[in-house]
């Protein structure tokens, strides 16, 4: 129920729960993505060292953050279109 009926409705604390929830999963999801798409291109599959090579160390460095900044560019779009249909959870 919202403040005195002004407003949209608070979400409860079930429904805080399952956005937080929600949103570890898709950090999970994000991260196991991540590490499979770095990893068939940064890693060379021989595996001739026990350590990872400057070039692919420099590789993966790279790859994970073009990964993180396209995720980052991507949520903010969806949270740009969401508030624009008036849905969001209104923390």
């Amino acid at each position: 129920m919202s403040f005195l009926g002004f407003g949209k409705p608070q979400p409860t604390s079930a429904e805080r729960i399952s956005a937080v929830e929600n949103e570890l999963k898709v950090v999970a999801e994000m991260h196991s993505r991540m590490v499979k798409i770095c990893t068939l291109k940064c890693i060379d599959k021989t595996y001739r060292e026990g350590e990872l090579a400057k070039g692919e160390s420099v590789c993966l460095d790279r790859c994970a953050a073009k990964f993180f900044e396209s995720h980052q560019k991507i949520s903010e779009q969806l949270q740009k279109e969401t508030a624009a249909r008036g849905g969001g959870m209104g923390f």
